[in-house]
């Protein structure tokens, strides 16, 4: 049987910078430039799900759940600053940008999904220009 593609969207208005504690200011705005101060975006998030559509229900997989997983990963995210919010950014590990950002979210959401259905895909947009997905 051939699979179907659900796509749950979320839109959210967050807040983000780009900055190297390890660097100087003047190395952090060479590579960043006004980047480096924090700045709003409308942001999109798309989960991409596969799967056989459950001959009971209809659904590819169980949206309710799907919901729950999305909203526990991004509690807080509408209004916030993701600097802030993403440990591992708040902590220098990682950098806010949406590759990394929408990398962090497939690896955390897609155990969640139970089979047969799986994440394929996450797609993170921080505007209508800009936007990354993972995996590519």
């Amino acid at each position: 049987m051939t699979d179907a593609r659900l796509i749950r969207r979320k839109r959210f208005r967050a807040a983000h910078s780009y900055r190297r504690s390890t660097w100087s200011d003047a190395k952090n705005q060479e590579v960043f430039g006004d980047q480096t101060e924090s700045h709003v975006h409308e942001w999109t998030l798309e989960l991409h799900v596969v799967g056989p559509i459950d001959p009971e229900t209809g659904f590819v997989a169980d949206l309710g759940l799907l919901d729950r997983a999305l909203e526990q990963v991004t509690a807080g995210w509408d209004g916030g600053d993701l600097n802030d919010l993403i440990p591992d950014v708040a902590s220098g590990v990682l950098m806010p940008t949406t590759e990394v950002l929408a990398r962090w979210l497939f690896e955390r959401i897609e155990p969640s999904i139970p089979e047969p259905a799986r994440l394929q895909r996450v797609v993170l947009s921080e505007s209508q220009e800009l936007g990354s997905s993972f995996p590519a």
